[in-house]
């Protein structure tokens, strides 16, 4: 299966794309751990972000493997990538500060597995198959990674699994009211895949641009945000939990207006088009 892959006029290549994505993302999930440094929970919503940077990452990712005609592949790829992206993500968490590195690497090395029986043994044939599905396990890892630690408040083994719960006006340990011995991870898996399907599911078409589907699926992951920062009530301190949720707020009606300022553009530039005359059969 072949076809040429341009980036869109005027668009950012995919590469830089990936590296901005890459970079601030892990820069911004390594921000959470200023919690741990300072003794704070504050810091948290860094999570959130970084999980967005690596979205909009992934959506290009998404864009660049289904503009092979695989555009009904688009929520697979999403829950592929999730799928590996939390065997890195936990894999990685007992390793301290080199957990947000390890995730990526782990995830990367699952993804490029499933690249290769994809092309080789389920013989699909697409160049960027193997490329593609070991970016998707990596935005799936970090995605996860920024969420969890924006909820709890770091991205160690502990604090991921460790909660207290009142017995008798006692404080105790309690893993069922941890982020992951509570299943929230499956909230967070849900939250981050449809995040990451969505841009391009939505914006895909003739008129498809890239700075519409990018704010898009921007959009979208603060609204998986918001969720985020709800959840987080739960497990930081109310504090933070309203900083997350106002910083939450404030990026999803950024970016919802400019994702609305964008497709106000790109209609107005239909406004003039004709219909497709058809040739009348003399027949």
């Amino acid at each position: 299966m072949t076809a040429q892959i341009t980036v869109t006029e005027g668009g950012v290549p995919h590469n830089k794309v990936m590296i901005y994505g890459l970079v601030g993302s892990l820069i911004a999930i390594y921000l959470t751990y200023l919690n741990t440094l300072m003794g704070t929970q504050a810091f948290s919503f860094f999570g959130g972000l970084g999980a967005i940077a690596a979205l909009i990452w992934g959506s290009s990712t998404i864009k660049r493997l289904c503009s092979y005609g695989i555009g009904t592949g688009v929520p697979s790829a999403g829950m592929l990538a999730f799928g590996s992206g939390v065997i890195g993500m936990l894999m990685a968490t007992k390793f301290g500060m080199l957990t947000p590195v390890l995730a990526l690497i782990i995830a990367a090395i699952v993804g490029a597995i499933l690249g290769f029986i994809s092309n080789n043994i389920l013989n699909m044939r697409i160049p960027v198959m193997i490329q593609s599905l070991t970016e998707l396990a990596a935005v799936g890892s970090l995605v996860l990674l920024g969420f969890s630690a924006m909820a709890a408040g770091g991205f160690s083994m502990a604090a991921l699994t460790t909660g207290t719960m009142t017995v008798l006006g006692t404080q105790v340990a309690a893993y069922n009211a941890s982020l992951i011995g509570g299943s929230v991870l499956a909230v967070l898996f849900m939250l981050g895949a449809i995040a990451l399907q969505h841009g391009f599911n939505a914006c895909l078409g003739p008129n498809e641009k890239q700075d519409r589907t990018l704010m898009l699926t921007a959009e979208c992951g603060f609204l998986s945000m918001i969720m985020v920062a709800i959840i987080s009530f739960a497990f930081i301190g109310i504090g933070a939990a309203v900083l997350s949720l106002l910083i939450s707020l404030l990026g999803w009606y950024y970016t919802y207006t400019q994702f609305f300022a964008l497709s106000r553009r790109d209609a107005a530039a239909w406004l003039d088009s004709k219909p497709i005359l058809e040739v009348e059969s003399e027949a």
